[in-house]
């Protein structure tokens, strides 16, 4: 099951979407922009789960996508 992470940079003035918490995948300008890219990648490639994390990297939600 792949991981999708959205993290907002040390002063939250951008977002990355990062697969697997490793290098980040693109840099977005809002919150909500980074979610819906990293939604759409994990329903591109279910099973997945897109976490959504605050400053200090603790998953505030989890959204999970299954295949059909």
């Amino acid at each position: 099951m792949r991981t999708y992470s959205v993290t907002p940079n040390v002063d939250a003035s951008a977002w990355f979407v990062k697969l697997e918490d490793v290098v980040p995948e693109d840099v977005y300008d809002t919150k909500s922009e980074a979610i819906e890219v990293a939604e759409q990648l994990a329903k591109e490639n279910t099973p997945s789960i897109v976490e959504i994390l605050d400053k200090d990297h603790h998953v505030i939600e989890e959204r999970r996508f299954k295949g059909l």
